[in-house]
């Protein structure tokens, strides 16, 4: 840990550095993703426990990886910029490394995913990636060990009633954009936000929940807006800059708390209330910067900003197709970025809201701005085209990343989202036997 982050806060200036700190050069943007499976025991489809996920790191440990601990108990891995971590119910989550350009994101996931048939296989595990748990209930899947998941697991229901859903039984992916100003972010964060409708009925890929259809193609999306401290935040219709996302994150009440390895429980009060010193249990004590980061990991909305802006609105696919979502957004944020937020910057929050709440069950034919998102899905598929053909990002054959937007062309082009294959290929066979290892039979070439 560095000596910055453990520096005590003492003024709001510290909080801006630390978004200021993040600002990178225009030829410095990385790309970062996070991708979320659910692990099943192969032969009941149960998720695995932490016995099973302890197992798995211990085979990895031999590939290369370091194991981390919370007190006694393995909670992931490490190797070089790259960690694997769980989430409440074992979901299993590959960080990746901050990339250059999307073929390196497709690179490193494909290696990772070699990496780990065999593992499974040895494990007797089996995989499914897709974003909602089609099998389990929600009072069988096992727990996490890790303290704040524990703290969480009580806090969460009291403000959104499918938290623990949201915690337990999704899975997503993440991708991490870079910003050279504060200007700069305010574009990326908007379009991220004003552009979640599309992107949750674009990457649609859960529409089961236990053995049965949900009526929703993304059942994920549908579970992230009825999850406390989730939704769009609505500083997104403002104008917007490190300050005011402050002011905005700090007012959030206190989640959990670690301090001296010791967890805290919330009681309510504000990380503006720890500012001022006034936290009841910690008797004046005030907060560092590695306080205030933890807190901004506990705000769980669309698009979050740290020391890169993640957007968060994917439902989670197989290996096959991850490079879908990062490729369109790369298109977008780093290759038409003015392009893209002249079209989004006079949307209605009325109209963006709307759109997001039906997103999920309506999917591309969702209405915004009085066009359908399957629209706005060509028209958006075009400016990421062009971005991408812009960055002219080679790979080793000479192709720039539009070859990763394939998958998504096919589903503009035969209006059908992954969610809408997976219905037909249920009501065809009665059950969902066919998503499991969706990695091998669903995959989609593009590496």
């Amino acid at each position: 840990m560095n000596n910055n982050s453990i520096a005590i806060i003492q003024n709001k200036s510290q909080l801006i550095k630390y978004f200021t700190d993040g600002i990178k050069n225009s030829s410095n943007q990385r790309i970062g993703v996070e991708h979320e499976k659910f692990l099943f025991n192969q032969n009941d489809l149960k998720r695995i426990d932490y016995k099973k996920i302890k197992q798995v790191f211990e085979i990895l440990k031999d590939k290369g990886w370091k194991l981390e601990y919370e007190k006694d108990k393995v909670i992931g891995l490490k190797r070089q910029n790259q960690k694997i971590t769980t989430e409440p119910g074992f979901q299993y989550e590959l960080s990746g490394a901050p990339l250059k350009n999307i073929h390196l994101v497709c690179s490193e996931n494909n290696s990772h995913f070699n990496e780990l048939k065999e593992v499974f296989s040895s494990a007797s595990i089996t995989t499914s990636s897709i974003a909602y748990d089609p099998f389990n209930k929600l009072i069988d899947i096992p727990k996490s060990p890790k303290e704040r998941y524990k703290i969480m697991t009580s806090e969460m229901p009291k403000g959104g009633e499918l938290s623990l859903d949201m915690m337990y039984k999704t899975a997503g992916i993440q991708i991490n954009y870079d910003y050279t100003s504060e200007e700069d972010f305010e574009k990326k964060f908007k379009i991220g936000n004003y552009l979640a409708p599309l992107t949750i009925a674009l990457f649609a890929n859960s529409p089961f929940n236990e053995n049965k259809l949900s009526g929703f193609l993304s059942y994920r999306g549908k579970v992230w807006q009825e999850t406390h401290r989730g939704g769009i935040m609505p500083i997104s219709f403002e104008k917007v800059n490190f300050e005011k996302y402050i002011d905005y994150a700090i007012n959030y009440p206190i989640l959990f708390l670690k301090k001296n390895e010791k967890y805290y429980s919330p009681n309510g009060q504000t990380f503006y209330d720890y500012l001022k010193g006034n936290l009841s249990f910690l008797k004046g004590e005030k907060p560092t910067l590695k306080d205030f980061e933890n807190h901004l990991g506990t705000i769980f909305t669309e698009i979050r900003l740290k020391k890169v802006i993640e957007f968060r609105s994917l439902d989670t696919c197989n290996f096959g197709c991850i490079c879908n979502g990062p490729s369109f957004f790369t298109g977008l944020i780093y290759g038409s970025l003015d392009e893209t937020y002249e079209i989004i910057k006079s949307w209605k929050k009325e109209e963006v809201m709307e759109a997001y709440l039906n997103a999920p069950k309506q999917g591309l034919n969702t209405l915004l701005n009085n066009k359908t998102l399957f629209d706005w899905g060509k028209i958006f598929l075009d400016l990421s085209k062009k971005g991408l053909e812009k960055r002219n990002e080679l790979n080793k054959s000479g192709k720039n990343e539009t070859i990763y937007l394939r998958h998504i062309e096919e589903i503009i082009e035969n209006k059908r989202t992954r969610a809408e294959m997976l219905i037909e290929q249920f009501k065809k066979t009665k059950n969902l036997n066919f998503l499991v290892n969706h990695d091998e039979n669903f995959s989609y070439s593009g590496f």
